[in-house]
């Protein structure tokens, strides 16, 4: 196995540009640059996106060095997310990972970004122990991921079309709220009654998901409240949006729950930008009583997109030897569990 290693990570996927340094495994840092110009857009713009991270780079990168105290000739490697993503995101972090490496002489580790966000359980203790299983929520995935060791994952479920986050984004724009909406869907949530309103909970063979069906649901709801009461959405906002939170949380835990039966497994965890949602970790920390489970659940900086994370991944693909060649190229499709065609050990 390789010594523990220096890394410098970077993150482009989406609209955060972000930095980190792991040093023998433990993240020393974690810069961000949030791109606020697509709340004018009600989402993310791809060319605006590839634009911000062109302008965001260099100096996130340079805050992070600084901030660790690591002189770029002491970094033993350069991770980044390869993808899924936004493909010029996606170019911006690919391009300048590959220029660094290439000029320090010194390897290049491509990271999938989902696998990324369940490797996050292992920034800050305590650790889940192998394996687990890990809901990985984002507003572009919804997944059931059975974790048996770092980088041996498989998917078990995933959604059929919408994500959870672009269900919560979606209604979130119904309401009125500006992107991304999931967060002021949450905001809101704690002050409402969650069984004031019920929606339909789509539910499909298997551990796979459902959520397109629940935003048409929620538009037909708020129409027919208008048509009765023109001041109906103001009027019962807090209810709507604790119902709607409630609905996801729970088809959300509907497959964990069968998941957890079906492999044998205790140990859950949870990972992505969704899994900041508070609904969702005040539910999961009720049912590892009633299903005698461990849980863990990530801090916050920790569950939105964030180089700490393609950091840890880093850190632990270095430790396998699986480093990229020059000539590897972002794949915004990447899948979970696919081998990395770019990839090589050495």
């Amino acid at each position: 196995m390789a010594k523990s290693p220096t890394i410098l990570a970077i993150e482009s996927s989406c609209d955060e540009t972000s930095a980190a340094v792991v040093h023998q495994g433990k993240v020393l840092n974690n810069i961000i640059a949030t791109q606020n110009i697509h709340k004018n857009y009600g989402g993310v713009v791809p060319e605006l996106a590839s634009r911000a991270h062109q302008s965001n780079i260099v100096p996130v990168v340079d805050t992070a060095l600084r901030k660790s105290g690591i002189g770029k000739h002491q970094l033993d490697a350069i991770a980044f997310t390869r993808g899924p993503g936004l493909l010029g995101s996606l170019l911006v972090g690919t391009s300048f990972a590959k220029a660094m490496a290439l000029s320090l002489d010194v390897p290049l580790i491509a990271v999938n970004h989902m696998e990324a966000h369940v490797l996050a359980h292992f920034i800050v203790p305590p650790h889940p122990q192998f394996p687990f299983i890990c809901l990985t929520v984002s507003g572009g995935h919804t997944q059931l991921v059975l974790v048996k060791d770092y980088l041996d994952m498989q998917v078990i479920g995933q959604t059929r079309d919408d994500a959870v986050g672009e269900a919560f984004d979606k209604i979130a724009k119904l309401l009125g709220f500006e992107y991304p909406g999931g967060p002021i869907i949450d905001k809101n949530a704690i002050k409402g009654d969650a069984m004031a309103f019920e929606f339909p909970q789509t539910n499909i063979p298997g551990l796979d998901y459902s959520f397109s069906g629940i935003k048409t649901a929620v538009m037909y709801f708020m129409r027919d409240g208008i048509a009765e009461n023109p001041d109906f959405i103001k009027d019962n906002l807090f209810d709507i949006c604790a119902s709607v939170q409630h609905t996801l949380v729970q088809m959300l835990f509907r497959k964990l729950i069968v998941a957890t039966k079906q492999y044998k497994i205790s140990q859950v965890a949870i990972a992505g930008g969704v899994a900041a949602n508070t609904g969702l970790r005040q539910g999961l920390q009720m049912l590892s009583k009633s299903q005698g489970w461990e849980v863990f659940i990530p801090e916050f900086q920790y569950c939105t997109d964030n180089a700490a994370m393609i950091a840890i991944a880093g850190h632990y693909k270095y430790l396998e030897r699986q480093f990229s060649d020059l000539f590897v190229s972002p794949d915004p499709r990447m899948v979970l569990g696919d081998p990395d065609k770019n990839h090589k050990s050495q």
